[in-house]
């Protein structure tokens, strides 16, 4: 039988033939994909699409898929604006997102990896005190943290926003959970050189370790750079204001600002996607890595 030649996908065995249902198969997937493509791009086209228009473009009868005329005069009417001081936002947005993502990194890490190789009898006790933390809404602590914020004046400043959240109960326990699957044969090595843990911690496991710090660092800062009711609370001065509370003010009880509040969000998003591009294997990678082992 003559060999059937492929040009693309996997190379197949001389004198293979795909049978109709792997052809409809194969469609069927494609045009799946392609589907949840088109789904999880639509809110980010309308970001994209309402930034660029006027008010009467966002909310007229006539839907057209762009405007005619872009309006790119929105980036700097934004920026612009005297009421909403958003390049202040953005530079606090950041510096609240790099210094908490780092702060949680170095206190996580150095929890998890106590709990997960120091011996201690009450090791356990502690690790499921831990584990408590995350049954508590966050709800209920913000009244005691907002008082304990308030005594020590750091009411709409920085250090204000970023202390109290700086450890994460959560990300304690996903990296004892990647410590423990750590191989100690490395760490071995380091204890017969007169290391100890402080120094085999940081020689050793860290710098082995940093596709996993990667992804805890992508969604930590994520979730820092999209926190919106500690940041409203605490920055009650508009020079403290982060991304989504200055975001927030384009509604109010009187008017809808609709075309900066998307212009607004499409600028917010931006560090995210780079963020995500750049960093989504390490994501998958650390959701591989985290999972509960003996």
């Amino acid at each position: 039988m003559a060999a059937i030649e492929r040009t693309t996908g996997t190379p197949q065995p001389i004198g293979y033939t795909r049978s109709p249902l792997g052809v409809v198969g194969s469609v069927l997937r494609w045009v799946a994909l392609i589907v949840a493509t088109l789904l999880f791009l639509i809110p980010f086209y309308l970001v994209l699409r309402n930034a660029l228009s006027t008010e009467a473009d966002i909310t007229g009868v006539d839907w057209k898929f762009f405007p005619t005329d872009l309006q790119w005069g929105n980036i700097k009417e934004l920026f612009d604006d005297e009421n909403v001081p958003m390049a202040r936002a953005l530079y606090n947005s950041a510096v609240i997102g790099i210094l908490g993502t780092g702060g949680q990194l170095l206190l996580a890490s150095m929890a998890g990896y106590g709990l997960a190789r120091i011996p201690y009898k009450h090791a356990d006790k502690v690790f499921y005190a831990v584990m408590a933390t995350l049954m508590i809404p966050a709800a209920v602590s913000f009244i005691p943290s907002f008082i304990v914020v308030s005594s020590l004046g750091w009411v709409s400043t920085l250090r204000g926003m970023i202390i109290p959240t700086l450890f994460s109960g959560f990300a304690a326990f996903l990296f004892r959970q990647y410590f423990l699957g750590f191989p100690k044969e490395l760490e071995e090595a380091a204890r017969v050189d007169g290391a100890g843990y402080f120094t085999t911690f940081w020689r050793i496991v860290v710098p082995n370790s940093l596709p996993f710090f990667a992804a805890i660092a992508a969604i930590t800062f994520i979730g820092n750079w999209n926190s919106f009711i500690w940041p409203l609370v605490i920055g009650q001065d508009e020079k403290s204001w982060t991304v989504q509370v200055a975001m927030s003010t384009f509604i109010t009880a009187q008017t809808v600002n609709i075309h900066q509040l998307f212009m607004a969000a499409a600028v917010s998003i931006v560090p995210l996607v780079l963020i995500f591009a750049f960093l989504q294997r390490y994501l998958i990678q650390g959701v591989t890595q985290s999972g509960i082992k003996d």
